[in-house]
């Protein structure tokens, strides 16, 4: 199948099912030297790993990863890096009922029209388990892009259905993994007050046996000007493009985003200043990208998540003969992907960021 392979210098390929034996993933372009070991992948797996809390899938995975290739005595070779990811607690029986029905909210029906046959257990090709090779893939892009211009890519969610955060101060890994009094932030939401309505509003759907959706934002940090290209690939279609290929993800925007819309010229521009000698802008309504290119500002982009449409209750839809019929879902699934989704966003981030490192270093040597 077509479409697996994502980056041109820094190229990742990803392979799996959500109900197969493994997740694989191969890193290629990754430069020698760098220190790598398992426990740099296990951070982020950690966060994305299903069964973290009350208000994510019940699936238990310890996605623990496997380095097989590209990394030896502590650090990479320059050769391809595989990861092996193995899922140990599929229950593909829950979905032997769906073999023949089409799930409303998913891609069967779209499998079948382009391939004539799907793997009905779980989504297959199509559930956002495979995302789980593209977060051991993005570890490596973070740690780059760390050592090489102390780039930091950081996600947290700013809305859940229709509780929205407020956030003053820039948030911090901290302030999105742990609430001020200690305990674990189920969420990820900076604004501790908004977590608290958003993980009401997480249990309230979840014991109607619904799903909601929601938006999370993604701030790359200390990203040098000039990353980017001027035409195609330019540096905010790429990171769109690596947004909208995640699973429920509907809608990305950049800045100010839509907000654009309601601005004059002269309140949207950002003025440039110098600050000690290096350029930098006022505001940042342009999101730190300018004509495709990164201009030292911090990067931001927000990403708008469906409701999850695996859902507990009896849904209408048709068989693959096109006879009427109802189905309801079974499984373990997440009534809101937020939470997890935060670290998945990160990781395709700091893959765009990494391959256009690459590629500015290629041009300026």
């Amino acid at each position: 199948m077509a479409g697996n392979s994502f980056g041109q210098l820094f190229r990742v390929t990803t392979a799996g099912e959500s109900h197969g034996a493994a997740n694989v993933v191969i890193v290629d372009g990754c430069p020698p030297g760098l220190p790598l070991s398992a426990a740099d992948l296990e951070r982020d797996l950690a966060r994305r790993r299903p069964g973290q809390s009350r208000l994510t899938t019940q699936r238990k995975e310890p996605d623990t990863p496997e380095i097989l290739s590209g990394v030896f005595e502590g650090e990479t070779t320059g050769t391809p890096i595989a990861i092996l990811i193995k899922n140990q607690d599929a229950k593909s029986r829950d979905y032997e009922a769906l073999r023949e029905r089409y799930r409303p909210g998913h891609a069967d029906f779209g499998y079948d029209a382009r391939y004539g046959r799907r793997d009905h257990r779980g989504g297959g090709r199509a559930s956002a388990r495979e995302t789980v090779a593209r977060v051991a893939a993005g570890a490596i892009a973070k740690k780059l892009i760390a050592t090489a211009f102390g780039g930091e890519v950081l996600g947290y969610v700013v809305q859940v259905g229709d509780v929205k955060a407020e956030i003053s101060e820039p948030p911090t890994l901290a302030s999105v993994e742990t609430l001020p009094s200690g305990e674990p932030n189920l969420v990820r939401c900076p604004d501790a007050a908004a977590a608290a309505r958003m993980i009401a509003c997480i249990d309230e759907v979840r014991k109607a046996k619904d799903s909601i959706g929601g938006v999370a934002e993604v701030v790359a940090r200390n990203v040098p000007a000039g990353l980017g290209e001027p035409v195609f690939h330019k540096l905010e279609a790429d990171l769109a493009c690596a947004l909208m290929g995640l699973p429920a993800v509907r809608g990305v925007e950049y800045g100010a985003g839509f907000g654009v819309a309601e601005l004059r010229g002269s309140e949207n521009n950002d003025a440039f200043v110098s600050d000690g000698g290096v350029v930098r802008t006022e505001g940042n309504h342009h999101g730190g990208i300018l004509g495709g290119i990164s201009t030292g500002m911090p990067i931001v982009l927000r990403a708008a998540v469906k409701p999850t449409s695996s859902i507990p209750q009896e849904q209408r839809t048709i068989t693959r003969e096109g006879e009427a019929t109802t189905l309801t879902v079974k499984g373990r699934h997440d009534p809101c992907l937020l939470p997890r989704f935060v670290p998945i966003a990160e990781a395709m981030v700091a893959l765009v960021l990494a391959d256009h490192w690459l590629r500015w270093r290629a041009i300026r040597g």
